[in-house]
């Protein structure tokens, strides 16, 4: 079955709203750079834009951690690359704050 193509107003809303989370993701990645926001809160967030987040772009914001060393942090954490921030298990949850947020 053939999906209608969106009216103009919806796609004008969808393209807003997909701005207002690319914007959010920007914003949340600049606070976890600048030290605003610890992991711990990033991955506690209940926003939907920061749990559709790869982990491996949160970590990549983290100071310090860029896309090697994120990398080789997932493998070490036994957390798929492809691995979204909804869809961590609470021991790979443990893991990442263990390492990066001592005090959770």
């Amino acid at each position: 079955m053939a999906v209608p193509p969106l009216t103009p107003e919806e796609r004008r809303a969808a393209l807003a709203k997909a701005a207002a989370v690319r914007s959010e993701r920007a914003e949340v990645r600049e606070a976890l750079k600048r030290g605003r926001l610890s992991l711990g809160e990033a991955l506690a967030a209940d926003s939907d834009a920061v749990r559709r987040m790869p982990v491996r772009a949160l970590l990549e914001s983290l100071p310090g951690v860029g896309k090697a060393r994120a990398a080789r942090l997932l493998a070490e954490l036994e957390i798929s690359e492809r691995r979204r921030v909804r869809g961590l298990g609470v021991q790979q949850r443990n893991r990442l704050l263990e390492r990066f947020d001592p005090r959770g």
